[in-house]
């Protein structure tokens, strides 16, 4: 199997279930430690990328906000990321979208949410509320869910070309 390589020794890697793995994660968050996690999973796509990039887990410490990406657990017990897209603040209830869905999920309770996103690692670079791409993506491409799938397309297969042309080139 795979190995994480040490100064001193090689450790096997192992597969931990990631219901047990997020639910550590959880109470280590509400124990006020920030995590950073890598993101598994496309429906964050094109802002963070499967098994590329990272993401700073952290406890809630203010009113959580439309455009605000947060760890929350399903009635399943599945653990999810996601976007807020609308908040019902009477109702304490929250309708998340991820960046590459065009269906909205909810309502998911307040006690549903175990931690929001502070920052992002997105290649190999951290961003935070505040950078062009970050707001691009909570503010703009929050707004733009029927345009999603024809953009999202378009912008794979322009970068599939570059990808190719550069191979050529080399």
């Amino acid at each position: 199997g795979d190995t994480v390589q040490t100064e001193q020794e090689k450790i096997p890697a192992r597969p931990v279930d990631t219901q047990i793995f997020l639910g550590a994660v959880k109470a280590m968050v509400r124990d006020g430690h920030d995590i950073a996690v890598t993101i598994t999973g496309n429906s964050m796509s094109p802002f963070l990328i499967h098994g590329r990039d990272q993401i700073l887990l952290h406890k809630i410490s203010q009113p959580l906000q439309k455009g605000d990406m947060v760890l929350y657990q399903r009635t399943d017990s599945q653990y999810v990321m996601h976007r807020i897209r609308c908040i019902k603040k009477k109702q304490r209830e929250y309708y998340m979208i991820g960046d590459a869905q065009n269906v909205t999920e909810g309502p998911i309770a307040e006690s549903q949410i175990a931690a929001v996103v502070t920052s992002v690692c997105r290649k190999g670079r951290w961003l935070k509320q505040g950078d062009l791409m970050w707001e691009f993506f909570r503010r703009i491409w929050l707004h733009m869910i029927s345009f999603r799938s024809p953009i999202t397309r378009i912008y794979t297969f322009t970068t599939g070309l570059i990808r190719g042309r550069k191979r050529l080139e080399n």
